[in-house]
């Protein structure tokens, strides 16, 4: 039992600068409540929370954050005991150079379960000050789900959203001041687009109304969003104690992530004045196209996780950063990103910032578990890496066959068999909306047999449903899959590495990429 005080407002405000850490500024320990996220994950607690932190800091915007969760993870009663606060320890390399940060959090007022307290979610939802909405719910998050109706509250967070935004409009009497902005922080396309369809489409399925119809669209505005900051959460286990020692408290809350962050909010000049938090920070751009942007980081960074996580699986690996450093695997990585990714892309400086992105794989202070990026891998790799296969196709007249390999070994790895055993042995096994399918697909399908393998990708890469299009009609696609998955199976990934290297174009063998090693 540690002898160390627990982290609370009381000791943020008797400790002074004597931590170690940044504190709090006094003014921002009791703030007003103005803003609600959906979720208390990680990426929310190193991303948002740290916007609005930075932004009372300095006086421009001057309230907190609700937090709600759904999911169970108790994560919720960890930030009441602390009453909101965390710390953030910021680590990573800045222009070559080492940082080491730590940051005490203080723009969470309190968290609430949506399932165990729905009444104080609504009451939320009355509050006059409350201005914006955030949420980050994974990519899965932002679906519809029939066991909505009469539902209390609905299970979605889209149906959850549309219950607080109803409650809100009524207890205002639908006037326009009270309105909300919400950003929406999911790793999706379009994601205020796509969440504000969904909204409407519940309104219209609940019979909520015209003037609640019309309160949406006068005073609701819903703002497409791209978050880019590598947040890996709680510090690595042998690390917790160093850190407690040297700041003097107990944090069960401890967040770590990276320097680099980019939150571009996508606003017209209407919206803009509404989003007061958003001088206060560099990494925060607010335009009224944020397209190039999102392009250049879901395809590069997102995509060289997605395409080359399931590769370092198989292998043995267990972070970002180690399999950057793996002879093998960090080449394939490289090859991705810059003969394959880059070169499809329509945006500018794709290069430059292909580079950036691999120097924050290197993070030595960052321990990104690639376990985690396989969270809803389906779905990452319908959004992330889809798109660079048709259009390196498009533009090279050839399938891409590095991602090609990215794509065999997520197939690998998404066996019923390969779970299972992941799961035997204690490892952990992130959900994947889509698991079900392909363990079905894969069912009596011999991984060793050329022949069964062609037949089961040949159906797979054909499902519009798991990626959004056809993947069939990609010249040599199919095939290159086939010859990946096969040779993995029978001889091991570092033999289709291998083969793959030595088959590949002449660029693979280029020294004059960036190596980060």
């Amino acid at each position: 039992m540690s002898s160390r005080p627990k982290l609370t407002r009381a000791l943020a405000r008797t400790a002074g600068g004597t931590l170690g850490v940044e504190m709090p500024p006094a003014h921002t320990l009791d703030l007003p409540e103005r803003a609600v996220q959906f979720g208390t994950g990680a990426l929310l607690r190193g991303f948002v929370d740290y916007f609005i932190d930075e932004a009372n800091r300095k006086g421009q915007f001057g309230g907190s954050i609700v937090a709600v969760s759904s999911t169970g993870s108790g994560r919720d009663d960890a930030l009441n005991a602390q009453d909101g606060l965390y710390t953030l320890v910021i680590r990573g390399l800045t222009g070559g150079a080492a940082t080491d940060c730590r940051r005490m959090i203080a723009s969470v007022s309190r968290a609430i379960s949506a399932t165990q307290d729905w009444e104080s979610v609504v009451a939320v939802a009355r509050d006059p000050n409350i201005e914006l909405v955030f949420s980050n719910t994974t990519e899965a998050g932002i679906v519809l789900d029939e066991g909505d109706r009469g539902a209390t509250p609905p299970r979605s967070f889209p149906g959850k959203l549309t219950r607080f935004l109803y409650e809100r409009a009524t207890a205002f009497d639908y006037d326009a001041a009270r309105g909300v902005v919400v950003i929406p922080c999911e790793l999706i396309e379009n994601n205020g687009a796509t969440l504000r369809e969904m909204v409407g489409t519940l309104a219209t399925r609940w019979k909520l109304g015209a003037r609640f119809d019309r309160w949406l669209a006068d005073a609701v505005p819903f703002c497409d969003t791209l978050v880019d900051r590598i947040v890996t959460g709680a510090p690595a286990a042998g690390d917790v104690e160093g850190l407690a020692a040297a700041h003097g408290y107990d944090d069960a809350m401890l967040t770590v992530c990276e320097p680099y962050r980019l939150f571009a909010i996508q606003a017209g000049d209407a919206v803009r004045p509404r989003l007061r938090f958003a001088s206060a920070d560099a990494g925060i751009i607010v335009a009224s196209d944020i397209a190039p942007y999102r392009e250049r980081k879901v395809r590069v960074l997102n995509g060289a996780h997605t395409s080359s996580v399931s590769v370092a699986l198989l292998a043995g690996l267990d972070t970002v950063r180690s399999a950057l450093a793996d002879e093998r695997v960090g080449r394939f990585m490289r090859h991705v990103v810059f003969e394959e990714i880059v070169p499809s892309l329509s945006v500018p400086e794709g290069e430059a910032f292909a580079a950036a992105v691999l120097e924050r794989f290197a993070n030595p202070f960052v321990d990104h578990a690639l376990v985690d990026i396989t969270l809803q891998g389906s779905m990452k790799m319908r959004t992330r890496v889809v798109p660079s296969v048709v259009d390196y196709q498009r533009r090279f007249g050839r399938a891409p066959a590095g991602l090609a390999l990215g794509f065999a070994a997520f197939l690998l790895t998404m066996r019923a068999e390969a779970r299972a055993s992941r799961r035997a042995a204690g490892q952990k096994v992130p959900d994947d909306v889509h698991a079900d399918t392909l363990a079905r697909y894969w069912r009596g399908v011999d991984e060793t047999s050329p022949d069964a393998v062609a037949a089961f990708v040949a159906v797979v890469v054909d499902d519009h449903t798991l990626w959004g299009r056809s993947l069939a009609g990609v010249p040599g696609f199919a095939a290159a899959v086939t010859d990946h998955v096969t040779r993995a199976a029978r001889q091991g990934i570092h033999a289709a590495l291998d083969a793959h290297f030595a088959t590949g174009p002449a660029t693979l063998l280029s020294s004059t990429r960036p190596t980060f090693a």
